[in-house]
């Protein structure tokens, strides 16, 4: 190992970790995939004990491109998503109206608060190994986040594992697919 100097460096404490919940959210970019008809919208924690959370990771991780990011489609088979959070940063925003129709500049939702439920989900990670990630589950009023139901560890189903692991997609029978081309 080379030399370091660890005279200047302060000792890493123990950070909290954000936990299955509700949360008051501030929208802090939005970019629009026409091509796919998605937002991918940026977002950090407004207040309370894990305020900027997401700002603090983005500064520690720079490469970390999608920390505090989550997608909503506006194609035809979820427009009806896409109308729940269009609903949700209206009612936490005051007159402010968002409705991909009069008002359809996806820009003008960059500062505005919105309530963000979030559950776990089981994934594989590069390394092949199963492993729990935080992610955005729903939209709702800010007013409405004491009564929001947490949704329970979203598992993965025992095809897909074995799918990932031998590279190929599983089909809807539970079987798998043909390899990727």
């Amino acid at each position: 190992m080379k030399a370091i100097d660890l005279s200047n460096v302060q000792e890493a404490g123990d950070s909290k970790r954000l936990v299955p919940g509700a949360y008051a959210c501030t929208i802090t970019s939005v970019e629009d995939v026409t091509e796919k008809e998605y937002l991918k919208i940026g977002f950090d924690i407004a207040d309370g004990e894990f305020k900027g959370y997401y700002s603090k990771m983005r500064e520690d991780h720079p490469d970390w491109t999608n920390v505090g990011t989550y997608y909503r489609s506006y194609k035809p088979t979820a427009l009806g998503m896409f109308k729940r959070m269009c609903s949700a940063v209206s009612k936490s925003n005051g007159k402010f109206v968002f409705d991909g129709s009069t008002n359809a500049d996806e820009t003008t939702l960059v500062g505005k608060k919105i309530g963000l439920v979030f559950q776990e989900e089981e994934y594989y990670g590069n390394d092949g190994e199963k492993k729990i990630r935080l992610i955005v589950n729903k939209e709702c009023a800010i007013a409405d986040l004491s009564t929001q139901k947490v949704p329970a560890l979203k598992t993965l189903k025992e095809d897909e594992g074995a799918a990932i692991a031998n590279n190929l997609p599983a089909n809807s029978e539970g079987k798998d697919a043909v390899p990727w081309s």
